[in-house]
């Protein structure tokens, strides 16, 4: 029994192993540059704040402790994103061993991960819903332990994971509703209110705090860009139909791949529901609640919600299902399951590769780093002072301040910023080319274009 145990552990390790090199080597020999998101990241990590416009501060956090480990080694980017999701993998597996007696169950649960794109091909760029994995995995795992173990070492982490995980995302909010709904039930079953459940809460908003405060300090323009994402200022009546009818649709069809794997391995697809059982009953809230309450909101507020948001929301989902239907897994059939497996896991770096080699004009296929090269050659020639500063948006900017030797701070304007910058420091803007020739300031600026846009150079001579 022992003996078997170590080769399923074995062969877990070999899967999170095989998945981190695959999805690290494949986008960094295919990409000419980091994708979108990750470069945004990047550019608000410079200049470290505890919030942006676009979201909560914790990726930015995340790639700009791996900037300065590694520096600009696209590599390092690709990398930092697979130990989020082979993190999220282990807390998986670790949690199904609560759930299943057999181990082989609870490896099954994670290998159907890999029949959803969510956790193979959009994996290699690094952002917000990347970032929200091992804290949606470790919110959930530590919620069954607190519910389970009752010690207090639990809700002490249960609290700081999901503050974390509220700081890489306001959608995290969705998990945290579904958890006080089983807590809700747990209270009514037990009839009395354990002191312990209070413990999460004074951590949770510990770890908020400072961004609760810049939020405030900012006229709340993170949420505002949140809502403006949705499209809500936009919509019209139908959209209260047809946008939750193509998030069904959607939905649907990412998890086609997931439930022809799970279908390999069942001698049949009668079940029994028993609502009594607490496991399958947290697995049920922890699964189908989050889905359902998305589902409510482009249903309510006529919202179209985009496919990335979901890429969490399904983490558990192979545990769910393998625990519904474990009494009709059929081990004789694992061949046929894991030929499937490796067909899809073998399928998907492949199909990435050939998108990223033959398609172009893709974000990815942007010369950010020769650009770079281009421009810090030039500033070299005429000024004598570093770069400290790029003013741009995220994606043209953030290259910049990416690729550029002395790693400058990114800011997207310099309105009412002035007083805490470096005056000694030289800034480049880059943008649309007639707006910044116009505002260059001659001759003590230079001026050029790169490609469709502007470069403005103000350095000391």
């Amino acid at each position: 029994m022992i003996e078997k145990i170590n080769k399923i552990n074995r062969y877990f390790g070999l899967f999170l192993f095989c998945h981190l090199l695959i999805w690290t080597l494949v986008p960094t020999f295919s990409n000419n540059n980091l994708p979108l998101d990750t470069i945004e990241a990047l550019a608000w990590g410079s200049n470290l704040d505890w919030g942006f416009e676009k979201h909560p501060p914790l990726s930015a956090f995340f790639v700009e402790i791996f900037y300065q480990i590694f520096g600009n080694k696209d590599w390092a980017y690709y990398l930092l994103s697979q130990l989020f999701v082979i993190l999220a993998f282990f807390i998986v597996w670790k949690f199904s061993q609560s759930f299943f007696r057999k181990q082989t169950y609870s490896l099954i649960s994670v290998l159907l991960l890999e029949g959803i794109y969510f956790y193979n091909y959009t994996t290699p760029e690094f952002n917000v819903n990347i970032c929200q994995l091992p804290f949606w995995a470790l919110t959930v795992y530590y919620t069954w332990k607190c519910i389970k173990d009752d010690n207090i070492k639990d809700y002490l982490l249960l609290g700081l994971f999901i503050g974390l995980g509220i700081l890489s995302k306001y959608l995290f909010i969705y998990l945290i509703i579904a958890l006080k709904i089983f807590f809700i039930y747990f209270i009514k079953k037990e009839k009395k209110v354990r002191l312990k459940y209070f413990i999460s809460g004074p951590i949770f908003i510990l770890v908020l705090l400072p961004h609760l405060i810049w939020l405030v300090d900012n006229n709340y323009i993170t949420i505002t860009y949140a809502f403006h994402r949705t499209g809500i200022e936009e919509g019209d009546f139908f959209d209260h139909i047809t946008h939750p009818l193509i998030f069904l649709g959607k939905q649907i069809g990412i998890l086609i791949p997931f439930f022809i794997m799970l279908f390999l391995i069942l001698s049949k697809l009668k079940i029994k529901i028993n609502l009594k059982d607490e496991k399958l009953l947290f697995l049920l809230i922890i699964n189908i609640i989050p889905i359902f309450l998305m589902f409510l909101t482009s249903m309510f507020m006529g919202i179209k919600i985009r496919t990335m948001w979901m890429t969490p929301f399904y983490l558990f989902f192979g545990v769910l299902l393998v625990y519904i239907f474990q009494s009709r897994i059929n081990l004789k059939k694992l061949k046929s399951f894991t030929l499937v497996f490796l067909i899809l896991f073998i399928f998907s770096p492949f199909a990435y590769s050939y998108v990223s080699i033959t398609k172009k004009h893709k974000r990815t296929d942007y010369p950010g780093k020769e650009i770079s090269e281009l421009v810090q050659n030039r500033w070299e020639k005429n000024f004598i002072n570093e770069i400290t500063i790029v003013v741009g948006d995220e994606w043209y900017g953030g290259n910049l301040s990416y690729h550029l030797k002395s790693r400058p701070r990114w800011f997207n304007n310099l309105d009412g910023k002035l007083a805490n910058i470096n005056v000694d420091g030289g800034v480049i803007y880059i943008g649309n080319a007639e707006i910044i020739e116009k505002v260059c300031p001659f001759p003590i600026a230079i001026f050029g274009k790169i490609k469709s846009h502007g470069i403005c150079m103000i350095g000391r001579r």
